[in-house]
């Protein structure tokens, strides 16, 4: 099992970026995949998430209206969407994965410590 995240880099404020997280050694339909972002000094946390089954999704208030969350189930990957970006958006972006525990399961209901599955996280620098 292997998540490998892309598309980070350096963008100016207002600016956009999307991120990528390929999959590779499970079939991303029966997962939850969440995105989290950790800053210097500061603890993970979530900032979205997709039932890859069902495609609810979940928004951190920080960046809900900013960013989507969506999936390509045929290419085993997900996308964020990263618009209107911040200098606060700066941090290490992971995905992660969670095996579903029903079909339409809310992947709300997963917290950091449920997801068993990482990346090993990309740059997100929000700069002038």
């Amino acid at each position: 099992v292997q998540l490998v995240e892309s598309g980070g880099g350096l963008v100016q404020p207002g600016g956009s970026l999307r991120l990528s997280c390929a999959a590779s050694g499970f079939t991303m339909d029966y997962y939850a995949i969440g995105w989290f972002r950790q800053a210097p000094g500061k603890e993970r946390e979530r900032v979205s998430c997709i039932n890859s089954n069902y495609g609810n999704t979940y928004y951190a208030d920080s960046v809900k209206g900013r960013f989507t969350i969506s999936r390509d189930n045929a290419k085993n990957t997900v996308y964020l969407q990263m618009n209107g970006l911040k200098p606060e958006d700066t941090a290490v972006y992971y995905c992660a994965a969670e095996v579903l525990r029903t079909p339409y399961y809310d992947c709300s209901n997963y917290q950091l410590t449920d997801y068993d599955y990482w990346g090993q996280g990309t740059q997100v620098t929000v700069s002038s």
